[in-house]
């Protein structure tokens, strides 16, 4: 039966990579569809509007940052993204947004704190995505989306947000990190954010770490946003992918993070990012990610 929170999806198609330092990402949302998404929309009765950002063009003779790789490439993609997420958020539907790099995060919850001033986070990533000009070990951007939400980072990156807040760190949770550079470390101590790590869930359970979770991104938000990236689920079942870490998330615990998230109706938007085709085998990354996003959505085994 379908659940009427998400009955008008806007799904954006956004083909880009260049926050990361491998090719292929953008070919991740193309992918998706190629292994069935549009009919699983269908067959769960899910009314969408499907949109594709164009790629901004490669920007040249622009000067370059080692601390911010294709920045302006960065720019403007995220820029493009934040307006149309508003507009989606402003006419009430569901913002769906398949990637693509992380980067475009930024312009994911750019466009999601115009609309929603007290908007809770819950990101799911092998990694925090919390580095800074000052922390990054790489200058790739697809590193610094979640601080870019924060406020924190390079002011270019960060005005994006324009007229909207910033997230709060006590409405963000973290959820099978297993990868933190010693500045995000820093970072996520010193804010107190909540981090659960894979050494979190193995002793807890993925159903009480979710609990957690929902109950502390939900608490005084007006929405939570659901950031996915497939590098939280573990390598051998999701090759498909840029940043590999051995020691995630097996599928069943993936499939029950998302089915526990549409059973509590906190959602307002989700996105999932970086699976990447050209380092997959057959469709195996494509094909779970229309698993889990049917589940997201509603899908359940009896």
């Amino acid at each position: 039966m379908t659940n009427h929170r998400f009955s008008q999806v806007s799904v954006f198609s956004v083909p880009f990579d260049r926050g990361a330092a491998r090719r292929g990402a953008a070919q991740g949302p193309e992918a998706l569809f190629r292994a069935g998404l549009a009919r699983k929309l269908q067959a769960l009765g899910v009314q969408y509007i499907a949109e594709r950002l164009a790629p901004p063009p490669h920007a040249k003779g622009t000067a370059r940052d080692a601390r911010l790789k294709n920045l302006h490439e960065v720019l403007a993609v995220n820029e493009a993204l934040a307006a149309r997420i508003h507009a989606a958020a402003e006419a009430g539907h569901f913002p769906l947004v398949l990637g693509g790099d992380h980067s475009i995060a930024i312009g994911t919850l750019a466009g999601l704190t115009r609309h929603y001033h007290q908007l809770g986070v819950i990101w799911m990533d092998a990694h925090s995505d919390l580095n800074t000009p000052d922390t990054t070990p790489s200058g790739n951007i697809h590193g610094m989306s979640l601080a870019v939400g924060l406020g924190k980072g390079d002011a270019r990156l960060t005005g994006i947000s324009g007229y909207g807040s910033f997230i709060s760190p006590e409405h963000v949770v973290l959820i099978g990190a297993r990868s933190l550079d010693q500045g995000e470390r820093e970072l996520i101590r010193r804010e107190g954010i909540t981090c659960y790590t894979m050494q979190d869930i193995d002793r807890l359970g993925m159903f009480r770490v979710m609990e957690e979770s929902i109950r502390i991104a939900s608490s005084g938000t007006d929405g939570v946003h659901l950031s996915f990236d497939i590098d939280s689920v573990d390598p051998s079942i999701a090759p498909g992918t840029g940043t590999p870490v051995p020691g995630g998330l097996s599928y069943r615990e993936a499939h029950l993070a998302l089915e526990t998230l549409h059973e509590a109706g906190i959602l307002v938007s989700a996105e999932f990012v970086e699976s990447n085709p050209l380092l997959d085998s057959g469709q195996r990354t494509s094909r779970l990610l229309v698993g889990l996003i049917s589940s997201l959505l509603g899908e359940r085994i009896l």
